[in-house]
Order: structure tokens, then sequence, then C-alpha cells
């Protein structure tokens, strides 16, 4: 029995709806994972690995990435 931490409390992961999603380009690899519950998210979390130096990073793929996850959050 895995728990994951919720927006309503540590729940059973058996009980959860788990979804999972990639951005990969030269300049990060993110990954995301979210939990729903009856059409409601009620976990998200995120890891970012930035490929190049980060002071070269373009805003531009930043804004990328959030509105990648903006999408997703808004299905």
């Amino acid at each position: 029995m895995a728990l994951i931490t919720t927006t309503k409390g540590d729940m059973d992961e058996s009980l959860l709806v788990k979804q999972e999603g990639t951005v990969d380009n030269e300049n990060e690899l993110t990954t995301w994972v979210e939990y729903w519950l009856e059409g409601e998210l009620v976990h998200r979390s995120a890891h970012v690995t930035l490929k190049k130096d980060a002071t070269n990073w373009r805003r531009s793929s930043f804004n990328s990435v959030k509105e990648k996850l903006w999408r997703i959050h808004k299905r």
C-alpha cells in the first residue's frame, strides 16, 4: 500500500488515477506525475533537469514548460 500526500490528506495510491508526462528538448528534461480523484487534481510533483547552463537558458523555454503544465492542469 503506497500512500500519496494529497490536498485531501494521505491517500492510498490505488484510489487515485495517475497521469505522467515528460518534456524533453535541448534545454531541459522535465517529468511530472499527477494524481486525480474523481476529476479533481489532488497531487502534482515535477522534476526539471537543465541540460545547459541556466544563465544561458532562454526564458521562452521556461514559458514553454509552464504553458505545457498549465494545459495539462486544464484537462
